[in-house]
């Protein structure tokens, strides 16, 4: 197999040099931003609108703002071409950006072809320069609008320095951002409108990225000065010929507002000036010694509050601390950022404000490692030892506020989040060729994330059991899913659950899975019409029976019915819905003869099952006959697991039973169990509910499931 050959980036990066110093080729990029950036809707915004988005055949922002560090590195030239000539610069861009996609994915290609070559099974060792691709060309780790409304949370408490040193609290930064993007959208759709005439005239691709304070203040409210500042403090000055190779400072990213010389600036991406207004202050801070200290406090504090304000919006506020620190008698021997304790369940969670350096970026091997040491590695460890030290059970948790806590039970699984605050590229990649990690019965395997992404998990799995439950597939799924981006994996879980069958040894998952959570987001933090919620697991169960249940679990938190929750939301839909018709038709049937009735959902051999009971009221006998009935059916399955839930007439939970102990063979309970039969298939569900429901039901009618389907393409089938 020959290895992959063709040009160098330098050769590409030269004739890209070349190109953008053409007169006139900021009109050109004006035309890329909108046929690349722009997303129009009729009505309601919906996934197929964003799907071009996900398509191979755009520039991304880092593409984009790397054509524009290349332009500015001289004198902005704003003449305009020719039609002629704007096709020539448009499709010239598209073909050398493409090169230089090979060039920089060459050396991970060479690594794979050399592996393929000599017929090596063990696993790729990624270096500095095979990263270089992944990390440029990665899934945006956050949504521009997450940058926007994550401004006051960091730099709120710095808005006394920002209005001296700078004019401006970071809330009117925010609004300016905000007016000129809304100016942005309205500007680009009345381009559209005149742009499809036959010839695309050149002249009015621009106008739609470009500014006057004036406008901005009419727009906003804010006065002049102030929009001056903002404008002052985010407007590119110099020459940006530092910027030489990818992973070279590019000052654009920091100063996206370009002057053009006529009186006003140009901004080409929403993207832009919200991340330069996430990242740049600090570094504005930073310069100001005395109050290095201060931002160096306030940016630590930051992601840690940040990430117990999203927590608490899903385990409520009593379940969520701060700053726990751990005690060995009287020293502290560990501290926890953030604690959630849920019943037998705990997440812990070390969040650190670091980013991934201009060296790394560059394909430093040894830079790129120890980047990911300071920021990752080194949280991920100091929760280790904060697991083991509750796992052992000889500490006292302290908050941060002096006040003894204390664990309403013994753990039974602790989740390790390691949380960094600022935008790390691959992450998610780094961390699967990066992390060293141990495991235990008890403490899981971690998870690496930023603030972005535990913001969009809390957002759409508002439910503690729904948020614990995607943890845990997660987790489980970690060795069996290839990904570019956790928001990919969160948009395949909303969509049909991060459930993955047995008989799948690997499972690559494709960006565009996370088209619909994408628009979601975007409707819920945008205000656009449109849905909030993925069609899927969210969606298609509501109102159910399974779904009643599941809600109920969760307000309680009971460690006996907790396991049963998580286990539930781990089925399949199908196996969702089979539960509901199970429920509904016992309980109906409860309704009706005041009896109680039965159903078992069984597994195969070794795993777990459940057994359904319906009785009009709790008693101690009809907890024996349970627990007892679900003993039997554990023994039958040889399982180490093995629940079941007692439930009224209207499906309300009276009691749950969890029997975890491991399978040994027994003369007792197989003289018990002799004449017991295996749990009925699924499939016998069907006859029961037609047995519960006591008269024919048509084919056209609603099925007697309450599935919202017709009974033909329900239970009848």
């Amino acid at each position: 197999m020959p290895t992959p050959v063709g040009r160098t980036e330098t050769e590409v990066l030269a004739d890209l040099v070349q190109l953008t110093a053409s007169p006139g080729y900021v009109h050109a990029i004006a035309f890329i931003c909108h046929r690349d950036n722009l997303v129009l809707y009729r009505d309601e915004l919906n996934p197929k609108d964003m799907a071009h988005l996900f398509t191979n055949d755009r520039l991304l922002r880092t593409e984009i703002t790397t054509l524009l560090g290349l332009m500015v590195r001289q004198a902005l030239d704003m003449s305009v071409p020719t039609v002629e000539v704007l096709g020539y610069l448009v499709e010239r861009t598209d073909t050398l950006m493409l090169e230089l996609h090979h060039a920089l994915s060459r050396p991970m290609l060479s690594s794979l072809t050399a592996q393929a070559v000599s017929g090596s099974t063990a696993e790729i060792g990624w270096d500095g320069m095979s990263m270089r691709e992944p990390i440029f060309y990665g899934t945006e780790s956050a949504y521009s609008f997450q940058y926007r409304d994550l401004l006051p949370t960091k730099y709120g408490a710095d808005d006394t320095w920002l209005v001296e040193k700078m004019g401006f609290t970071i809330t009117q930064a925010q609004l300016v951002a905000s007016t000129m993007c809304n100016l942005m959208d309205e500007k680009a759709c009345a381009t559209f409108a005149k742009s499809r005439a036959p010839v695309i005239d050149p002249h009015i691709l621009i106008g739609a990225f470009e500014y006057s304070a004036q406008l901005v203040a009419d727009s906003s409210g804010l006065d002049v000065p102030i929009v001056e500042a903002v404008f002052g403090a985010l407007t590119l000055t110099g020459d940006n010929l530092q910027f030489q190779t990818i992973g070279d400072f590019n000052a654009v990213a920091a100063t996206p507002l370009l002057p053009t010389g006529r009186g006003t600036v140009l901004l080409f991406q929403h993207y832009a000036i919200y991340e330069a207004l996430y990242e740049s202050p600090f570094f504005w801070m930073w310069a100001d010694k005395p109050y290095r200290p201060t931002a160096m406090e306030h940016r630590g504090a930051f992601a840690e509050q940040f990430s117990a304000l999203r927590l608490r919006a899903v385990f409520g506020q009593d379940n969520v601390h701060t700053n726990v620190n751990l005690f060995k008698g009287k020293d502290v021997a560990g501290e926890a950022d953030v604690l959630v304790v849920f019943g037998d369940r705990l997440i812990i969670i070390q969040a650190k404000a670091k980013k991934l350096t201009l060296e790394a970026r560059k394909g430093n091997d040894g830079q790129l490692k120890s980047d990911f040491a300071a920021a990752i590695q080194q949280s991920y460890d100091q929760g280790w030892i904060c697991a083991n030290i509750i796992v052992e059970g000889e500490c006292r948790l302290e908050n941060d506020q002096g006040r003894e806590l204390k664990l309403p039970h013994p753990p039974k699984e602790i989740y390790l989040f390691s949380v960094v605050s600022e935008h790390y590229p691959a992450l998610a990649f780094q961390s699967s060729q990066y992390l060293t990690y141990q495991t235990t019965e008890v403490i899981k395997a971690p998870l690496v994330m930023d603030v972005f992404l535990l913001d969009a998990i809390a957002e759409m799995l508002t439910s503690p059991l729904r948020f614990l439950s995607y943890i845990r597939l997660r987790i489980a799924a970690a060795g069996k899913v290839n990904l570019s981006h956790e928001l990919t994996a969160l948009g395949f879980h909303l969509k049909r659950n991060m459930w993955l069958d047995e008989e799948f040894s690997y499972v690559m998952i494709d960006d565009s899975y996370a088209v619909d959570l994408d628009t979601a987001m975007t409707v819920r933090r945008e205000g656009h019409p449109g849905k909030h919620t993925p069609e899927g697991i969210l969606t298609r169960l509501a109102g159910t029976r399974y779904e009643q249940v599941i809600s109920q679990i969760e307000a309680e938190a009971n460690p006996a019915t907790l396991e049963l929750g998580l286990q539930l939301l781990a089925m399949n839909e199908d196996a969702a819905f089979n539960v509901h018709r199970g429920l509904e038709a016992i309980t109906r049937m409860t309704r009706e003869d005041g009896q109680g009735h039965d159903f078992t959902i069984g597994a195969e051999q070794g795993n777990s099952g459940i057994c359904f009971h319906s009785n009009r009221m709790p008693s101690p006998a009809a907890m024996r006959r349970l627990q007892f009935h679900c003993h039997k059916r554990k023994y039958i399955m040889r399982s180490d697991t093995w629940f079941g839930l007692a439930v009224d007439g209207d499906c309300d939970i009276q009691f749950g039973v969890t029997l975890n102990f491991p399978w040994t063979e027994s003369d007792q309970m197989d003289e018990l169990t002799r004449d017991a039969q295996a749990p009925a298939p699924i499939s016998s569900l069907k006859s029961l509910i037609r047995q519960s429901n006591g008269r024919k039901v048509g084919r056209n009618e609603p099925c007697p499931c309450r599935s919202g389907k017709k009974y033909k393409k329900c239970c009848m089938s």
